[in-house]
């Protein structure tokens, strides 16, 4: 995890850290086996195919862990994660490297000597097609 950010710091525009992750069954097997996720796309090349598709493809689910870890490691132990709101809108293959990015775009002090930040959040596949947008709503701490 990164060095704890405050909101004194946090400008409007500012990207945060990438997280980036290779797709492939060992990730999935772990997670298909937390959600009870095991059916033939996500886990069979044939599988996958007798449901139209090349090879087999990511849970959607587990996109959004590889966002809300994004968050976590960059808005640190005194963070809170408040929302993620994001659409499915592309497949991710076996093998395809996930690249996970955010932008701030509003900051607003509380009364509680916190922030809370908006941000444009985004998965971008290997070949630049961003296959799943959001936001997130973030809540961070002022300077000490």
């Amino acid at each position: 995890m990164e060095q704890q950010i405050y909101g004194d710091d946090i400008e409007v525009g500012i990207s945060i850290p990438l997280f980036e992750r290779k797709t492939d069954l060992m990730n999935w097997n772990r997670w298909a086996a937390t959600y009870d996720e095991f059916v033939p796309y996500h886990m069979d090349d044939e599988g996958a195919k007798s449901n139209g598709q090349n090879s087999v493809i990511g849970q959607g689910r587990i996109r959004v862990s590889y966002l809300h870890t994004m968050l976590r490691n960059w808005i640190g132990e005194q963070g809170f994660i408040l929302e993620v709101d994001v659409q499915m809108r592309g497949i991710n293959y076996k093998n395809d490297t996930l690249t996970c990015n955010g932008t701030v775009t509003s900051k607003t002090p509380t009364e509680n000597n916190s922030f809370l930040l908006e941000l444009d959040i985004s998965i971008t596949n290997q070949n630049g097609v961003v296959i799943t947008p959001g936001t997130a709503r973030v809540r961070i701490p002022a300077n000490p």
